[in-house]
C-alpha cells in the first residue's frame, strides 16, 4: 500500500528525530571528562533545537491527518 504524502511526511520525520538524536550520541560518546563537559551543553542545545523544529512541524502535519 503506498504511503500518501502526509503518511511519508510523518516518517521522515520520525527518521530526523532519530538522526537528532544519533548525532548527540555521537558528539558526546567516548569523549575524556573534561571534554564531555565541553561538547555536552553544545550538543544538547543542539538536540533541542531540532527537537523543537521537529515538534513544530509535526503539529502542522496534525491538522492535515485530522481533515483526512
Amino acid at each position: 500500500m503506498p504511503l500518501t504524502g502526509t503518511q511519508e511526511a510523518h516518517e521522515l520525520l520520525l527518521i530526523e528525530e532519530a538522526d537528532a538524536w544519533f548525532e548527540y550520541l555521537e558528539s558526546t560518546r567516548g569523549q575524556s571528562a573534561t571534554r564531555y563537559v565541553e561538547v555536552e551543553p553544545w550538543a544538547w542545545a543542539r538536540l533541542s533545537q531540532r527537537l523543537r523544529a521537529i515538534r513544530a512541524r509535526r503539529s502542522k502535519l496534525r491538522p492535515a491527518v485530522e481533515a483526512a
